[in-house]
């Protein structure tokens, strides 16, 4: 928004959306649940390009699609029940989390590249800049971090 006051152009702050751009979708482990939350994820980022006017380049869109199919994988294989998918952006950053029912929390193995699976967290931890597990009152809760545009890109 701008005032225009005497002729003078005054930026007023308030261009931005304030409050980040979130959404949610549940799922009840069907089949195709997995690819259903990708294509979520994807509107999602193009939600955020259109009313954020976030730049995201293709390794973030990529990265967000590949934490969202892994965590939402996680909960599909090792949860009794539905989960939830949340998304929350903001023009920098999305934040990717999965609620489940399991309130066993997940682990981390040692890198192997010999090993056949479980490279899922290590995968996430590889993309994201913070990734967090806590216990909520309905399950777990694991939450990434992802910027949306290299540093260095200016």
């Amino acid at each position: 928004m701008i005032d225009h006051l005497d002729g003078a152009v005054i930026p007023t702050g308030f261009d931005v959306p304030v409050e980040p751009l979130r959404r949610a979708a549940h799922y009840t482990g069907e089949q195709g649940c997995i690819a259903e939350a990708r294509s979520f994820a994807a509107l999602f980022l193009e939600q955020l390009r259109t009313e954020w006017c976030a730049r995201i380049d293709s390794r973030a869109d990529g990265a967000v699609q590949l934490v969202v199919s892994e965590l939402v994988t996680n909960a599909d294989r090792h949860s009794n029940g539905p989960y939830i998918l949340e998304l929350v952006g903001t023009d920098s950053a999305v934040t990717v989390s999965v609620y489940d029912s399991s309130s066993a929390l997940p682990r981390i193995f040692p890198r192997n590249p010999e090993r056949v699976g479980r490279h899922g967290l290590e995968i996430v931890h590889a993309l994201a800049e913070q990734v967090s597990v806590e216990r909520v009152p309905v399950g777990k809760r694991v939450c990434a971090v992802l910027p949306l545009a290299d540093e260095t890109d200016g």
